[in-house]
Protein backbone atom coordinates (compact mmCIF):
# COMPACT_ATOMS: atom_id res chain seq x y z
CA UNK A 1 0.00 0.00 0.00
CA UNK A 2 1.44 3.04 -1.04
CA UNK A 3 -0.19 4.99 2.03
CA UNK A 4 2.20 3.12 3.81
CA UNK A 5 4.72 5.56 3.13
CA UNK A 6 3.03 8.64 3.86
CA UNK A 7 3.50 10.27 7.28
CA UNK A 8 -0.20 12.43 6.95
CA UNK A 9 -2.61 10.90 4.44
CA UNK A 10 -2.06 8.51 1.30
CA UNK A 11 -0.50 9.50 -1.79
CA UNK A 12 -2.00 8.68 -5.13
CA UNK A 13 1.47 7.90 -6.53
CA UNK A 14 0.80 10.78 -9.12
CA UNK A 15 2.12 13.66 -7.64
CA UNK A 16 -1.20 13.60 -5.61
CA UNK A 17 0.74 13.84 -1.72
CA UNK A 18 2.96 16.61 -3.16
CA UNK A 19 -0.48 18.42 -3.91
CA UNK A 20 -1.76 18.37 -1.38
CA UNK A 21 1.30 19.62 0.42
CA UNK A 22 1.68 22.41 -1.52
CA UNK A 23 -1.96 23.44 -0.69
CA UNK A 24 -1.83 22.64 2.78
CA UNK A 25 1.47 25.24 2.88
CA UNK A 26 -0.60 28.07 0.82
CA UNK A 27 -3.24 27.47 3.69
CA UNK A 28 -1.23 27.93 5.78
CA UNK A 29 0.51 31.10 5.20
CA UNK A 30 -2.61 32.69 4.18
CA UNK A 31 -4.08 32.03 7.89
CA UNK A 32 -0.79 33.69 9.53
CA UNK A 33 -1.36 36.84 11.36
CA UNK A 34 0.84 39.75 11.67
CA UNK A 35 0.17 39.40 15.57
CA UNK A 36 0.50 35.44 15.57
CA UNK A 37 3.87 36.07 13.82
CA UNK A 38 4.97 38.55 16.44
CA UNK A 39 4.58 35.92 19.43
CA UNK A 40 7.89 34.29 19.36
CA UNK A 41 6.24 31.32 20.60
CA UNK A 42 3.91 30.97 18.15
CA UNK A 43 6.40 30.92 15.62
CA UNK A 44 9.18 28.43 17.13
CA UNK A 45 5.89 26.21 17.59
CA UNK A 46 5.13 26.51 13.83
CA UNK A 47 8.51 26.09 12.89
CA UNK A 48 8.91 22.83 15.03
CA UNK A 49 6.19 21.47 13.42
CA UNK A 50 7.25 22.00 9.43
CA UNK A 51 10.59 20.70 10.44
CA UNK A 52 8.82 17.73 12.25
CA UNK A 53 6.99 16.79 9.16
CA UNK A 54 10.40 17.21 6.95
CA UNK A 55 11.51 14.72 8.97
CA UNK A 56 8.88 12.39 8.52
CA UNK A 57 9.11 12.93 4.62
CA UNK A 58 12.14 11.71 4.79
CA UNK A 59 11.69 8.66 6.60
CA UNK A 60 8.88 7.76 4.42
CA UNK A 61 11.18 8.45 1.59
CA UNK A 62 13.74 6.26 3.18
CA UNK A 63 11.32 3.53 3.48
CA UNK A 64 10.16 3.86 -0.05
CA UNK A 65 14.02 3.33 -1.85
CA UNK A 66 14.52 0.60 0.64
CA UNK A 67 11.38 -1.35 -0.92
CA UNK A 68 12.61 -0.44 -4.18
CA UNK A 69 9.35 2.04 -4.44
CA UNK A 70 11.64 4.79 -6.58
CA UNK A 71 8.26 7.01 -7.87
CA UNK A 72 6.72 6.80 -4.35
CA UNK A 73 10.80 8.01 -2.94
CA UNK A 74 11.03 10.62 -5.27
CA UNK A 75 7.84 12.22 -4.45
CA UNK A 76 8.56 12.11 -0.83
CA UNK A 77 12.00 13.63 -0.90
CA UNK A 78 9.86 16.59 -2.44
CA UNK A 79 7.92 16.98 0.06
CA UNK A 80 10.43 17.06 2.88
CA UNK A 81 12.41 19.41 0.52
CA UNK A 82 9.14 22.03 0.81
CA UNK A 83 8.62 21.33 4.10
CA UNK A 84 12.06 21.91 5.17
CA UNK A 85 11.27 25.17 3.19
CA UNK A 86 8.31 26.15 5.03
CA UNK A 87 10.27 26.15 8.14
CA UNK A 88 13.59 28.10 6.89
CA UNK A 89 10.47 31.18 5.80
CA UNK A 90 9.40 31.15 8.96
CA UNK A 91 12.25 31.28 10.82
CA UNK A 92 14.57 34.47 12.12
CA UNK A 93 18.34 34.21 12.25
CA UNK A 94 19.33 32.04 15.76
CA UNK A 95 16.11 29.49 14.97
CA UNK A 96 17.64 27.17 13.08
CA UNK A 97 20.86 24.99 14.03
CA UNK A 98 22.58 26.70 10.69
CA UNK A 99 24.69 23.71 9.85
CA UNK A 100 22.58 20.87 10.84
CA UNK A 101 19.72 22.11 8.83
CA UNK A 102 21.59 22.89 5.82
CA UNK A 103 22.84 19.62 5.90
CA UNK A 104 19.55 17.93 6.17
CA UNK A 105 18.78 19.44 3.16
CA UNK A 106 21.56 19.11 1.17
CA UNK A 107 21.20 15.56 1.96
CA UNK A 108 17.43 15.40 0.89
CA UNK A 109 18.42 17.23 -2.09
CA UNK A 110 21.24 14.56 -3.30
CA UNK A 111 19.11 11.79 -2.58
CA UNK A 112 16.23 12.91 -4.40
CA UNK A 113 18.42 13.46 -7.24
CA UNK A 114 20.34 10.08 -6.91
CA UNK A 115 16.32 8.51 -7.04
CA UNK A 116 15.29 10.95 -9.90
CA UNK A 117 18.33 10.13 -12.15
CA UNK A 118 15.82 10.51 -15.59
CA UNK A 119 13.87 12.91 -13.58
CA UNK A 120 16.85 15.65 -12.99
CA UNK A 121 20.25 15.27 -14.21
CA UNK A 122 23.16 17.37 -12.51
CA UNK A 123 25.30 19.17 -14.88
CA UNK A 124 28.65 20.21 -15.39
CA UNK A 125 29.69 22.49 -17.85
CA UNK A 126 33.67 23.74 -19.12
CA UNK A 127 33.72 27.32 -17.87
CA UNK A 128 36.11 29.78 -19.32
CA UNK A 129 39.05 27.18 -18.66
CA UNK A 130 38.97 28.26 -15.22
CA UNK A 131 36.69 25.57 -13.42
CA UNK A 132 33.63 23.64 -13.91
CA UNK A 133 29.96 25.04 -13.89
CA UNK A 134 27.53 22.74 -12.56
CA UNK A 135 23.31 23.25 -11.74
CA UNK A 136 20.79 20.76 -11.66
CA UNK A 137 18.37 20.22 -15.44
CA UNK A 138 14.98 19.61 -14.76
CA UNK A 139 13.39 17.85 -18.24
CA UNK A 140 10.21 19.04 -19.09
CA UNK A 141 7.34 16.52 -19.17
CA UNK A 142 7.22 17.34 -22.56
CA UNK A 143 4.60 16.11 -25.98
CA UNK A 144 7.18 17.15 -28.50
CA UNK A 145 10.83 16.81 -29.88
CA UNK A 146 11.35 19.48 -27.81
CA UNK A 147 9.98 22.48 -25.26
CA UNK A 148 11.15 25.53 -23.74
CA UNK A 149 13.35 25.94 -20.47
CA UNK A 150 14.01 28.44 -17.96
CA UNK A 151 17.18 29.43 -16.40
CA UNK A 152 16.60 30.20 -12.58
CA UNK A 153 19.19 32.38 -10.79
CA UNK A 154 19.83 31.74 -7.11
CA UNK A 155 20.09 34.73 -5.03
CA UNK A 156 23.43 35.20 -3.12
CA UNK A 157 22.04 34.78 0.07
CA UNK A 158 19.37 31.92 -0.77
CA UNK A 159 20.61 28.49 -1.01
CA UNK A 160 20.60 26.78 -3.93
CA UNK A 161 18.87 23.76 -2.33
CA UNK A 162 16.41 26.37 -0.91
CA UNK A 163 15.29 27.45 -4.81
CA UNK A 164 14.74 24.22 -5.87
CA UNK A 165 12.79 22.94 -2.81
CA UNK A 166 10.73 25.77 -4.06
CA UNK A 167 10.65 25.61 -8.10
CA UNK A 168 10.49 21.96 -8.15
CA UNK A 169 7.47 21.32 -7.38
CA UNK A 170 5.70 24.42 -9.18
CA UNK A 171 7.05 23.22 -12.47
CA UNK A 172 6.85 19.72 -12.11
CA UNK A 173 3.27 19.72 -14.01
CA UNK A 174 4.50 22.21 -16.35
CA UNK A 175 5.65 21.77 -20.60
CA UNK A 176 8.62 23.33 -19.69
CA UNK A 177 12.49 22.33 -18.70
CA UNK A 178 14.16 24.57 -15.35
CA UNK A 179 17.82 24.92 -15.60
CA UNK A 180 18.56 25.83 -11.62
CA UNK A 181 22.39 27.58 -10.85
CA UNK A 182 23.95 29.59 -8.30
CA UNK A 183 26.50 31.82 -10.28
CA UNK A 184 27.96 32.53 -7.00
CA UNK A 185 29.29 29.73 -6.18
CA UNK A 186 30.94 29.21 -9.48
CA UNK A 187 34.65 28.16 -9.14
CA UNK A 188 36.10 30.85 -11.92
CA UNK A 189 38.92 32.37 -10.08
CA UNK A 190 39.47 35.70 -12.49
CA UNK A 191 36.77 38.59 -12.18
CA UNK A 192 33.80 37.66 -14.60
CA UNK A 193 30.86 39.31 -14.76
CA UNK A 194 27.87 37.26 -14.25
CA UNK A 195 25.99 37.89 -17.73
CA UNK A 196 29.12 35.68 -18.80
CA UNK A 197 29.04 32.85 -16.92
CA UNK A 198 25.10 33.08 -17.60
CA UNK A 199 25.98 32.71 -21.08
CA UNK A 200 27.67 29.66 -20.93
CA UNK A 201 24.75 27.84 -19.34
CA UNK A 202 22.73 29.61 -21.91
CA UNK A 203 24.53 28.25 -25.01
CA UNK A 204 24.38 24.76 -23.13
CA UNK A 205 21.22 24.97 -23.37
CA UNK A 206 20.69 26.17 -27.37
CA UNK A 207 23.04 22.77 -27.64
CA UNK A 208 20.56 20.57 -26.60
CA UNK A 209 18.09 18.57 -28.70
CA UNK A 210 15.56 18.52 -26.07
CA UNK A 211 15.43 22.76 -25.52
CA UNK A 212 13.49 24.62 -28.16
CA UNK A 213 16.44 27.04 -28.73
CA UNK A 214 13.41 30.16 -29.30
CA UNK A 215 11.89 29.78 -26.45
CA UNK A 216 14.65 30.03 -23.46
CA UNK A 217 13.66 32.45 -20.30
CA UNK A 218 15.55 33.45 -17.50
CA UNK A 219 14.63 34.22 -13.65
CA UNK A 220 16.13 35.66 -11.13
CA UNK A 221 15.83 35.51 -7.38
CA UNK A 222 17.61 38.83 -5.09
CA UNK A 223 20.74 39.27 -6.76
CA UNK A 224 19.88 36.68 -8.72
CA UNK A 225 17.16 38.98 -10.62
CA UNK A 226 19.74 41.94 -11.50
CA UNK A 227 21.95 39.22 -12.86
CA UNK A 228 19.00 37.60 -15.25
CA UNK A 229 18.42 41.74 -16.37
CA UNK A 230 22.35 42.16 -17.55
CA UNK A 231 21.82 38.96 -19.39
CA UNK A 232 18.95 40.29 -21.37
CA UNK A 233 20.23 43.53 -22.29
CA UNK A 234 23.46 41.94 -23.10
CA UNK A 235 21.78 38.66 -25.01
CA UNK A 236 18.73 38.64 -27.34
CA UNK A 237 18.23 35.25 -27.20
CA UNK A 238 16.41 35.36 -24.46
CA UNK A 239 12.51 34.85 -24.88
CA UNK A 240 10.77 35.71 -21.66
CA UNK A 241 12.39 37.44 -18.34
CA UNK A 242 11.53 37.19 -14.84
CA UNK A 243 14.06 39.84 -13.13
CA UNK A 244 14.55 43.90 -11.53
CA UNK A 245 14.44 45.52 -15.21
CA UNK A 246 17.09 46.81 -14.98
CA UNK A 247 16.62 48.72 -11.87
CA UNK A 248 19.78 48.36 -9.81
CA UNK A 249 21.32 49.49 -12.99
CA UNK A 250 19.13 53.05 -13.08
CA UNK A 251 19.68 53.11 -9.32
CA UNK A 252 22.95 53.10 -9.74
CA UNK A 253 23.34 55.66 -12.70
CA UNK A 254 21.16 57.77 -10.58
CA UNK A 255 23.18 57.78 -7.58
CA UNK A 256 26.70 58.32 -9.76
CA UNK A 257 25.22 61.31 -10.73
CA UNK A 258 24.32 62.70 -7.60
CA UNK A 259 27.89 61.61 -6.05
CA UNK A 260 29.50 63.46 -8.97
CA UNK A 261 27.35 66.74 -9.15
CA UNK A 262 25.91 67.05 -6.11
CA UNK A 263 22.58 67.38 -7.92
CA UNK A 264 19.81 64.92 -7.87
CA UNK A 265 18.54 63.51 -10.91
CA UNK A 266 14.87 63.59 -10.37
CA UNK A 267 12.74 66.62 -11.06
CA UNK A 268 9.70 67.33 -8.54
CA UNK A 269 6.74 66.02 -9.89
CA UNK A 270 8.81 63.74 -12.80
CA UNK A 271 8.67 59.96 -12.58
CA UNK A 272 11.62 59.38 -11.01
CA UNK A 273 12.49 55.25 -12.84
CA UNK A 274 12.64 55.29 -16.12
CA UNK A 275 13.45 52.82 -18.81
CA UNK A 276 16.80 52.54 -20.44
CA UNK A 277 17.73 54.17 -23.35
CA UNK A 278 16.52 52.44 -26.87
CA UNK A 279 19.74 51.05 -27.50
CA UNK A 280 19.94 49.46 -23.96
CA UNK A 281 15.87 48.49 -23.59
CA UNK A 282 14.91 44.61 -22.85
CA UNK A 283 13.55 43.23 -26.22
CA UNK A 284 11.52 40.62 -24.32
CA UNK A 285 8.54 40.42 -22.15
CA UNK A 286 9.24 40.95 -18.78
CA UNK A 287 7.77 40.59 -15.12
CA UNK A 288 8.89 42.16 -12.13
CA UNK A 289 8.36 40.43 -8.87
CA UNK A 290 8.00 43.00 -5.63
CA UNK A 291 9.86 42.31 -2.80
CA UNK A 292 12.65 40.02 -1.43
CA UNK A 293 12.89 38.18 -4.49
CA UNK A 294 14.11 41.76 -6.56
CA UNK A 295 15.11 43.41 -3.82
CA UNK A 296 12.82 46.00 -5.40
CA UNK A 297 9.91 48.24 -3.85
CA UNK A 298 6.55 48.21 -5.14
CA UNK A 299 6.48 51.87 -6.28
CA UNK A 300 9.61 51.62 -7.94
CA UNK A 301 8.38 48.78 -9.86
CA UNK A 302 5.32 50.50 -11.05
CA UNK A 303 6.75 53.33 -11.60
CA UNK A 304 9.45 51.37 -14.16
CA UNK A 305 6.74 49.65 -15.33
CA UNK A 306 4.96 53.04 -16.42
CA UNK A 307 7.91 53.98 -18.56
CA UNK A 308 8.56 50.80 -20.27
CA UNK A 309 4.55 50.69 -21.34
CA UNK A 310 4.83 54.17 -22.35
CA UNK A 311 8.19 52.93 -24.96
CA UNK A 312 5.78 49.61 -25.89
CA UNK A 313 7.41 46.75 -23.86
CA UNK A 314 5.34 43.79 -22.74
CA UNK A 315 5.93 44.70 -18.86
CA UNK A 316 4.15 42.91 -15.77
CA UNK A 317 4.02 43.06 -12.08
CA UNK A 318 3.38 41.24 -9.37
CA UNK A 319 2.95 42.17 -5.73
CA UNK A 320 2.87 39.07 -3.15
CA UNK A 321 1.25 39.49 0.15
CA UNK A 322 3.81 40.16 2.86
CA UNK A 323 3.05 39.76 6.13
CA UNK A 324 5.41 41.89 8.10
CA UNK A 325 6.50 41.07 11.52
CA UNK A 326 8.90 42.66 14.11
CA UNK A 327 11.91 40.12 12.71
CA UNK A 328 10.90 40.47 9.20
CA UNK A 329 8.44 39.23 6.83
CA UNK A 330 6.49 36.31 5.65
CA UNK A 331 5.45 35.39 1.88
CA UNK A 332 2.99 33.01 0.71
CA UNK A 333 5.94 31.26 -2.09
CA UNK A 334 3.52 28.69 -3.12
CA UNK A 335 1.36 31.53 -4.71
CA UNK A 336 3.78 33.28 -5.99
CA UNK A 337 6.05 30.51 -7.60
CA UNK A 338 2.93 29.41 -9.31
CA UNK A 339 2.18 32.73 -10.68
CA UNK A 340 5.67 33.43 -11.75
CA UNK A 341 5.31 29.73 -14.15
CA UNK A 342 1.77 30.66 -15.35
CA UNK A 343 3.30 33.90 -16.68
CA UNK A 344 6.20 31.90 -18.48
CA UNK A 345 3.51 30.01 -19.56
CA UNK A 346 1.28 32.33 -21.29
CA UNK A 347 4.57 34.03 -22.29
CA UNK A 348 6.72 30.33 -23.67
CA UNK A 349 3.48 28.42 -24.42
CA UNK A 350 -0.21 28.87 -24.85
CA UNK A 351 -0.63 33.01 -25.14
CA UNK A 352 -3.01 34.03 -22.64
CA UNK A 353 -4.24 37.33 -21.46
CA UNK A 354 -2.86 38.34 -17.72
CA UNK A 355 -3.14 41.10 -15.46
CA UNK A 356 -0.38 43.80 -16.19
CA UNK A 357 -0.15 43.93 -12.35
CA UNK A 358 -1.40 41.62 -10.08
CA UNK A 359 -1.94 41.86 -6.09
CA UNK A 360 -1.37 38.34 -4.56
Amino acid sequence: MEGHYWPHGASDGAGGGLVRLRKRASEFFESLSVAELAREAHRHLWVSDWLRLAEDYRSSAESARADGAGRIAREAWMCALMAFEVARSLSSPGDLASADFADKVSLSLRSFADDAVHAIERVEIDGFDQGALTGYFLPALRHGPSAPAVICVADEDITLASMVSRLLPAALRRNMSLLLIDPGNSPVRRPLKQEHILQCWLDYLEARPDVDAQRIAIYGEGAGASHASRLVLSDRRIAAAVCDGGLLRLVTQRASVHWMTGVEQVAAGEVPMRPLPSSRRMACPLLMVVGSRSMMREQEALELQAGYRQAGADCSVVVPNRIPYPLGEVENFVTVDDFIFEWLDAKLGAARRLDPVTYL
